[in-house]
């Protein structure tokens, strides 16, 4: 569903950038209309492949099997990264466009930061302008597309030729229950948080933009960063919580080899890398910096609580994915 979900978003994205393409056909090569085309064609084929066969466990002509899904997994990939990569250099000639007068901007683009691109060409046209900033909304659709796909064809190939011990398995059908038991208050609680955290970013992003007072910019980014903390602190100390009541659970721990689990592990790992990573630098440059005053004093607690955070909800979730079922 998810995959479909993105798959939809990027085929709008592949016509909006052949429209888009289209207005500049004269002073474009063909190759440039005829991507979106041919990766249009590729989302759809491999959104119905996935759909029909991700179940598949297969146990003939393993090695074309492992090579063809190793081949798709790499054209994902390969897609990722240019969507990754055109997308950054948009971003990088709005800005530089933004801070400089026109005629420097087409200079330094003829002298060789053009990198054959289509920002030379004039868009004047409403339709133009439409089909630009449309397709360049969807880029994170197709990105997310990308790597779900890969996800997706990374544990088919490790299914190939893999043999399952149905009697080491169970089938736990999810039964939905709103009333049972805390599930109601779980669900209520999430979203009051859902639509609290809403309510305060948009709060955030109109007295930050709108407002030229100091002071009023201030009180945002306290009223910002308090609510964090109060949710970090909140999602920590239930994160905790789970974990503890898995120690007096009495359920044995899953130790049968299982692809998706070990790929859900690595990148649910790897995702809370870049947190960590900016929570390191965060805390770095407030420690370095001067003065100190409250605002400084609270993206400290804000950093420190994103690192604790991350670390016990992996614990949780990986403790999760490794019990059996009822």
């Amino acid at each position: 569903g998810g995959l479909i979900l993105f798959a939809i978003f990027s085929l709008v994205m592949d016509v909006f950038k052949i429209g888009y393409y289209s207005s500049f056909y004269s002073c474009l090569s063909a190759i440039k209309i005829i991507y979106p085309i041919v990766q249009a064609i590729f989302v759809v084929v491999q959104t119905y492949f996935l759909w029909v066969s991700a179940k598949d466990c297969i146990h003939v002509h393993l090695n074309v099997t492992r090579c063809g899904l190793m081949l798709t997994l790499t054209t994902n990939l390969a897609v990722w990264m240019s969507a990754v990569t055109d997308e950054s250099v948009h971003k990088a000639h709005s800005k530089l466009k933004k801070n400089m007068t026109e005629e420097i901007f087409r200079w330094l683009l003829k002298v060789g930061m053009r990198s054959s691109s289509v920002e030379e060409c004039n868009c004047n046209s409403q339709i133009c302008q439409i089909f630009k900033n449309g397709y360049f909304w969807l880029y994170p659709f197709n990105i997310e597309y990308s790597l779900f796909a890969s996800a997706m064809v990374y544990v088919m190939w490790k299914n190939v030729g893999r043999f399952i011990d149905h009697h080491s398995h169970h089938i736990q059908r999810l039964k939905f229950k709103l009333f049972r038991r805390t599930f109601f208050v779980g669900v209520m609680l999430g979203l009051i948080i859902l639509v609290s955290g809403l309510g305060v970013l948009i709060l955030y992003e109109v007295q930050v933009n709108s407002s030229t007072e100091s002071s009023k910019k201030s009180q945002a980014l306290i009223m910002y960063y308090i609510f964090n903390i109060v949710c970090l602190s909140l999602m920590s100390l239930v994160c905790i919580g789970g974990s503890v009541i898995y120690r007096f659970d009495k359920r044995d721990m899953d130790r049968h080899k299982n692809p998706t689990r070990t790929l859900d592990v690595a990148l649910l790992m790897g995702a809370a890398l870049g947190q960590y990573a900016i929570s390191y630098y965060s805390i770095v440059a407030i420690v370095a910096s001067t003065p100190r005053d409250t605002i400084s004093a609270l993206n400290l607690t804000y950093a420190l609580l994103m690192i604790a955070q991350h670390t016990f909800q992996n614990i949780f979730i990986i403790e999760g994915l490794h019990r059996q079922p009822p």
